[in-house]
């Protein structure tokens, strides 16, 4: 009930609103009470299993358009008073970024001045931006010697998608220190659960091999080590940033959010086939390149500074998504 009273009526922009963690945010702020407002680019049918707003029912605005566009997001920030800004739009794939390095550039780091730009020249009204919540990555430290990241480590992304991230958080960051924006900045690890659509992705990716009666791939060779952290935790650390702008130590910060959990990819991908009681074997083609062989972050500074914590364990967290899948995929 308390998170009721903070976000009833307040003004909400998230962008990336049809990705996975923008789909449960956006419901989480509606099921709230927050009067939210959506930035959609592309259409996707599927992803109404989570957001019915994209088909015009319950209380969100969705705006068509483009981060590219930036009078459209000064019209929008204006317009709708906005006093929340959750960022999550971008290129989130790694393959991708590899494939077509100038439109994840494009749209993440391009994407990314555009809003901040727009949210530092319009006009502000009734105290303007209370806060500005960015998306980064884990991907944004790139290689590092030592593990885990830590938020004093430099950023140092080397192939696309990683330096996009090492872009976006520094650019965030210089719009705090700069112009005194109420920007946090959020690096997480690899999100799972119900709404992700991006089947290139292990666990979507395994889940629905098995589904279709396939044996599942994996394109390293099953040995990098991940962290995979539920949407739902994402969503709330969002929520915690924002509501905690205000607290000593996070104004202009960048915070670590992750489940804890460190694994393989082989090891989540036989817990998916033990999860479904599947008897295939993965085919591991050990094809990917650019990839950070181990990815796991310290959230020490969430727990103190914002009193945050992980509840969902991944085998938990599994289980939910692989129900989503199975009813949405039959």
């Amino acid at each position: 009930m308390e998170r009721v009273k903070t976000w009833r009526g307040r003004r909400v922009f998230v962008t990336g609103a049809t990705g996975v963690i923008g789909l449960h945010l956006t419901r989480a702020l509606e099921r709230y009470g927050a009067d939210v407002t959506v930035l959609v680019r592309d259409w996707v049918p599927r992803a109404r299993s989570l957001g019915e707003w994209l088909d015009g029912k319950g209380n969100v605005t969705v705006v068509r358009g483009d981060l590219a566009d930036r009078d459209l997001l000064s019209r929008v920030l204006a317009e709708y008073e906005t006093e929340f800004l959750f960022h999550l739009g971008a290129q989130t794939i790694v393959r991708a970024g590899n494939v077509s390095p100038v439109t994840t550039f494009a749209a993440n780091i391009a994407g990314t001045w555009n809003l901040l730009e727009a949210a530092r020249t319009t006009g502000m009204y009734d105290g303007g931006l209370s806060a500005i919540c960015v998306a980064s990555s884990d991907k944004a430290y790139g290689t590092a010697a030592t593990l885990p990241y830590t938020e004093k480590m430099p950023l140092c992304g080397e192939h696309p998608y990683d330096v996009s991230k090492s872009c976006t958080d520094l650019i965030a960051r210089s719009y705090a220190v700069t112009y005194d924006l109420p920007v946090c900045i959020a690096r997480m690890g690899n999100i799972y659960g119900p709404g992700d659509l991006n089947f290139n992705r292990i666990i979507p990716g395994t889940i629905r091999s098995v589904l279709e009666g396939k044996a599942p791939v994996i394109r390293s060779d099953g040995t990098p080590v991940r962290e995979y952290f539920y949407v739902a935790d994402a969503v709330d650390a969002y929520l915690t940033m924002a509501e905690r702008i205000d607290r000593p130590g996070v104004r202009g910060q960048a915070f670590n959010f992750s489940s804890g959990e460190r694994c393989t990819v082989r090891e989540v991908v036989d817990l998916i086939l033990s999860r479904m009681g599947s008897r295939f074997k993965p085919r591991v083609l050990a094809t990917s390149r650019h990839e950070i062989q181990e990815q796991y972050l310290s959230i020490a500074k969430a727990r103190k500074v914002l009193k945050w914590k992980p509840r969902t364990r991944l085998a938990g967290g599994l289980e939910e998504t692989i129900a989503w899948y199975r009813e949405v995929l039959a």
